[in-house]
């Protein structure tokens, strides 16, 4: 856990807790750790409710982590549904959850219980998918989202020290049969790294971790190119400079712009930072900048934003703003949504068409702009956090 601080004045921190050996010996040693520290953690299990037996399991692991003084919560998932994507979904709709809780909790650090084995099988498995370099370095130890930093700090430690911590403490923990699924590609991938030589899964390891040095290097290249070239503006778009920037960090933005979770196409963007041209990419759109300097503009593409959605504090739209509007009375039936194209005596009008298009403006229930109440405010969230981006307040 030191290296992932800093952690002075720790209070409190969440675990991801499944019930299986791995999240309930992260639960263990998590509650050993803060209690140390004079902190506190609390343990959120996330029932899918696929199977029949979920939710005993849910409360079992419940009674578990009362047995080491670590209060927990359930969080059901009753959308869930079996069907295509299964498991895409089931990450989707657990890691919504998990950040909500932690956002109604004022937690900001959540620890999962990933470990060497499950970097193993990321590794071999990104490899045979012709991941680039930053793939080929699997799962970071940290990674910052808009809401919460998730941790991992069990990625160097074997699933088999795990089990052996928790048989010593006692603890009996759940296995879950979709583990032992051959049809999922993650448990061929381990049945075929169990039966390999045991030196192949630490040359893996070896790879990974120099894969992750050399990402964290270019992460802060990244970081020190946009604070030299690019000026990302709280109204939700990016100016670039006429040579534009490297694919990497090309990319980033357009994720940041589009509020997309994953980066475009990696040839799209080198061949557009290799000759740049008026585009649309990943949900963003490259313009030249015209009367805003002599670069580039990048700007959400407006037939891929969101539709409105009801207003309320706290509210995410288009991924990208939220809105802030504490002890403001937001007007009843209002929604959140795009801009309206004539914005004559705001100071947005001055704008070009394409972005203030692009940002957020509140309607009433019949569908015109209202003005935004005294005191309310909208906050630009960047998903990009390999550049340090900081969060913008839209006035």
């Amino acid at each position: 856990m030191q290296p992932l601080g800093p952690w002075d004045g720790l209070d409190l921190l969440a675990v991801a807790v499944s019930g299986g050996a791995d999240s309930l010996c992260l639960a263990l040693l998590a509650q050993r750790w803060a209690a140390a520290r004079r902190g506190a953690c609390i343990g959120l299990i996330v029932d899918h409710g696929l199977r029949d037996s979920s939710a005993g399991e849910a409360a079992a692991t419940l009674q578990r982590l009362r047995r080491i003084g670590m209060p927990g919560r359930i969080l059901p998932l009753h959308a869930l549904r079996r069907g295509p994507a299964l498991a895409a979904r089931a990450r989707a709709g657990r890691y919504a959850a998990l950040s909500l809780a932690c956002m109604q909790a004022g937690i900001v650090d959540l620890l999962v219980a990933h470990q060497a084995g499950d970097q193993a099988e990321t590794a071999l498995m990104r490899r045979r998918a012709g991941s680039g370099p930053d793939g080929l370095a699997a799962m970071a130890h940290l990674v910052e989202t808009p809401s919460l930093r998730l941790l991992r700090p069990l990625l160097g430690v074997a699933p088999g020290r795990l089990r052996a911590t928790l048989l010593a403490a006692g603890l009996d923990w759940v296995e879950d049969p979709s583990n032992r699924d051959v049809a999922a590609l993650r448990t061929r991938l381990r049945h075929e790294l169990d039966g390999a030589a045991p030196g192949v899964r630490r040359a893996l390891l070896r790879e990974v971790a120099d894969a992750g040095r050399a990402r964290m290097t270019r992460q802060c290249e990244r970081a020190l190119q946009l604070a030299l070239l690019a000026e990302l503006r709280p109204e939700g778009f990016a100016l670039l400079p006429a040579c534009l920037v490297a694919p990497d960090t090309l990319a980033s933005l357009i994720r940041t712009i589009a509020g997309s979770a994953h980066p475009p196409p990696t040839r799209a963007v080198a061949a557009l930072a290799l000759r740049p041209r008026a585009a649309t990419l990943g949900g963003a759109r490259l313009l030249p900048a015209g009367r805003l300097g002599p670069g580039w503009l990048l700007v959400r593409e407006a037939r891929a934003m969101q539709a409105p959605v009801e207003a309320a504090d706290g509210v995410l739209w288009d991924n990208r703003f939220r809105l802030h509007a504490a002890g403001v009375a937001l007007p009843s039936g209002s929604r959140i949504g795009a801009a309206a194209r004539r914005m004559a005596g705001r100071p947005e009008a001055l704008l070009p068409t394409v972005v203030r298009t692009a940002m957020p403006c509140l309607y009433d229930p019949a569908g015109t702009a209202i003005s935004l109440p005294s005191g309310a405010r909208f906050a630009f969230e960047p998903v990009m956090a390999a550049s340090q981006a900081p969060r913008f307040a839209l006035a």
